[in-house]
């Protein structure tokens, strides 16, 4: 006997949780799968010490409750799990762990998919891909395997101790490039960081988070990134109950800030010559974004405290005043390589044929596949910036069950007898 469901939802963190939820509001009956445990990823497929990178307060759901570090805090990523976890159990999500699902074909003459699973076939006439945009890391093959180094990427980090003795090279300065730099610095190591591209924001101006004035400047809500932005990263952390990146301090502190890596020859990786351009436009985005906050609060005569240091920058480092063009491996005694270079999308298990284009990336509008019943959420951008945030995923997940009711009203119409 084959299962049948109105919507079948595809993982369950963030994304299918929210979806969850949002359907459970319209009535429409439907089953979450999951390969795994309830926000796995949260709980396996991060480094040991990764907190949030938004205070409780913001990123969350409606409702959701932090008890062990309250709202001004940056959990811990076991409490961000257990959150959501709890929030489905509030919610009564129907969620069925342990089942992969292998295939989504359209079924032949009538509406719907058939969905190919571990635990057999599963009629829906909808489906949502809940399983984000973060599938497989993006592991560059600059440096080759005969290379005397242990390479990992950052996916696979949890903590120092796992490293082989000696100096560190971090490939990638974002947000989880520049946190797993900076802890391996306070282990104890020798650290090179790789810097390309990156926004800078401040941590918090002015007695307010960066997520609090992303919000009231209206940063969250747009819809796409300015040309030529489209893969720069935001270098944030919560860390320590949240500070501001500033590759200068870390530099100071011992650290070797290199460009983009780019090739390797003879032992050494070459570098861009592109750090100093790459450190003056993170400082161009962390004054712009002081500059907005500063004039909101003249515009509508806020009382914050004002806070003159935050607009004075350390002294440049030796390292962006002369930077490196190539690093001698052996010489600087670097043993372990870690890339911090993201993650590509797989959904090559949706077989439909306008599901996605020639690279993978899914088409849609705010989630809404042109494959009429397919859905997609948790993407990066999917309708604003916030769209991979835990709330952002739940306003996204909002419209996409919205739409779902949407299309139900239209298939449950009949006109009225004449």
């Amino acid at each position: 006997m084959v299962d049948s469901v109105d919507t079948l939802v595809v993982g369950a963190g963030q994304a299918g949780i929210a979806a969850s939820a949002h359907l459970t509001r319209h009535g429409i009956l439907h089953l979450v799968l999951e390969k795994d445990r309830i926000a796995e990823s949260w709980r396996t497929r991060r480094w040991d010490s990764l907190v949030a990178n938004g205070p409780a307060w913001h990123d969350c759901f409606p409702g959701m409750q932090f008890p062990r570090s309250g709202p001004e805090a940056f959990p811990p990523k076991e409490e961000v799990a257990e959150a959501l976890a709890g929030f489905a159990e509030a919610h009564q999500a129907p969620i069925r762990t342990g089942v992969a699902v292998n295939s989504v074909t359209r079924a032949k003459g009538r509406s719907g998919f058939v969905v190919d699973t571990s635990d057999g076939p599963i009629e829906a006439q909808n489906v949502i891909a809940a399983t984000g945009a973060f599938h497989h890391p993006v592991f560059p093959k600059i440096i080759p395997d005969t290379a005397n180094v242990t390479q990992i990427h950052s996916a696979s980090y949890r903590n120092p101790d796992q490293l082989s003795e000696g100096a560190v090279l971090v490939v990638g300065a974002g947000s989880s490039g520049g946190q797993i730099a900076d802890e391996l610095q306070r282990a104890g190591r020798k650290v090179y960081l790789c810097v390309g591209p990156h926004d800078r924001p401040p941590r918090a101006y002015r007695g307010r988070d960066y997520c609090w004035w992303l919000g009231v400047l209206g940063l969250w809500d747009v819809a796409a990134k300015a040309p030529g932005t489209e893969h720069v990263t935001i270098s944030v952390s919560g860390a320590r109950g949240g500070e501001t990146v500033d590759f200068r301090k870390l530099a100071h502190g011992g650290m070797t800030l290199l460009g983009r890596a780019s090739g390797y020859q003879d032992g050494k990786v070459l570098v861009d010559g592109d750090l100093v351009e790459n450190i003056a436009a993170g400082d161009a985005n962390y004054f712009d974004m002081l500059k907005q906050a500063d004039a909101y609060i003249d515009r509508f005569g806020l009382d914050l405290p004002e806070e003159p240091e935050a607009h004075v920058l350390v002294d440049d480092p030796d390292c962006l005043t002369h930077p490196l063009g190539e690093l001698d491996l052996a010489a600087a005694n670097v043993t372990n390589v870690i890339w911090a270079t993201g993650y590509t999308q797989d959904f090559s298990w949706i077989d439909l044929p306008n599901a996605c284009d020639a690279n993978g990336a899914p088409y849609h509008q705010r989630g809404v596949s042109p494959e009429p019943g397919l859905y997609f959420l948790g993407l990066p951008w999917q309708s604003r910036r916030g769209s991979t945030f835990i709330w952002g995923v739940w306003h996204d997940a909002s419209h996409v069950a919205d739409q779902i009711e949407i299309q139900r009203s239209y298939r449950e119409y009949h006109p009225e007898s004449a």
